[in-house]
């Protein structure tokens, strides 16, 4: 189980990730954040898929601030409190958006301060969320990592505790808990589908997918591939970033834990292009009226992707042509933000 000692510096250090800390995670977010809803994506149906399997869609967007993040935020804040590591100049973090909002919220959840550092690209929506939740919010560089090299350097100085948007394991094993819930309604899933950025939902949904037997498929657009990138290269590498969903999948680097994720039996990983993840997120709203980030629809454009290959039993996945499930595979497509600007659709 995930353990906590801080340094002198303020700096926190963990052990790896385990089932055993999702198990603590659901412990300690049970009651706090919203139960995940899952519906039928009849849209998918095919004659040949049998009676047995189908396609659902995890609503995971309804959390309290519109994203999958809460889970790890809250856990990360409360197993500090725990462990008497939470200092008084509260906590930072560093965040495209959606993962800032979740510390803003877990913070003031839990009575404490939050700095949340993003680049000057963030969403305007986004920020106002964040500043409507009791952040300061301070605007640095272009790119996450910029946002991140400046949170870093203020924690060192204001003895803030630093949380990360994905590369911890108190982060992912929060993120961890979804896939509990999800195995709770749908105890005869096969195959879990979700978008990979940095790799923390990733990490934590594949951890306790294939503790549960479920194939875990993460996915990522072809132009922001970190995840890919660190598998080839056998350790988390930098890569460029040119998406549509960056916004919110535009990590520069992946985590060792989805590296490690993605290395268990069960486990895959693919890539689908810019104009899937568009043409999946508008079918959602034409469809459902559901409108969700591109980095949420990244999930569902690896089943909806033209050119996807076609399983026999138990699902085919390869990098560029995204996943198609055998006859009879029960799926279920994570989708996990929803923090956007609706008027592009």
């Amino acid at each position: 189980m995930t353990t906590i000692t801080t340094t002198t510096t303020g700096a926190t250090r963990v052990h790896q990730l385990s089932q055993d800390d999702i198990t603590a995670a659901a412990e300690r977010v049970s009651g706090r954040v919203r139960p995940v809803l899952l519906t039928p994506w009849e849209e998918f149906a095919e004659p040949d898929r049998g009676d047995d399997g189908g396609i659902w869609l995890a609503l995971e967007f309804l959390q309290h601030t519109g994203s999958f993040k809460d889970r790890g935020a809250l856990n990360f804040l409360r197993a500090h409190q725990e462990a008497g590591a939470l200092p008084e100049a509260g906590v930072t973090i560093a965040s495209g958006g959606n993962a800032g909002l979740a510390c803003a919220w877990a913070a003031r959840e839990q009575g404490v301060r939050a700095t949340v550092f993003v680049p000057v690209g963030a969403p305007e929506v986004k920020v106002r969320r964040l500043r409507g939740l009791g952040a300061e919010v301070r605007q640095v560089g272009t790119e996450y990592a910029e946002a991140l090299a400046a949170c870093e350097e203020y924690a060192a100085s204001s003895g803030a505790l630093a949380s990360h948007a994905y590369d911890h394991p108190l982060v992912a094993a929060g993120a961890g808990t979804l896939l509990e819930e999800i195995h709770r309604q749908l105890p005869d899933l096969d195959t879990v589908v979700v978008a990979v950025g940095g790799g923390g939902l990733f990490a934590g949904v594949a951890t306790a997918a294939v503790h549960r037997g479920i194939r875990a498929v993460g996915v990522e657009p072809e132009h922001s591939r970190a995840l890919h990138a660190a598998i080839g290269a056998g350790r988390p590498v930098d890569v460029p970033v040119r998406s549509v969903a960056a916004d919110s999948l535009g990590a520069r680097r992946s985590t060792a834990m989805a590296v490690a994720a993605a290395r268990q039996e069960g486990a895959s990983c693919v890539l689908v292009p810019d104009e899937e993840i568009v043409r999946a997120r508008r079918s959602l709203w034409e469809r459902r009226r559901i409108a969700v980030e591109h980095g949420a629809a990244t999930a569902l454009a690896a089943l909806t992707a033209a050119g996807a290959g076609t399983g026999t039993g138990a699902g085919s996945a390869g990098a560029g042509h995204g996943y198609r499930p055998g006859p009879g595979e029960k799926v279920c497509v994570v989708l996990c933000g929803a923090n956007t600007d609706p008027s592009d659709l």
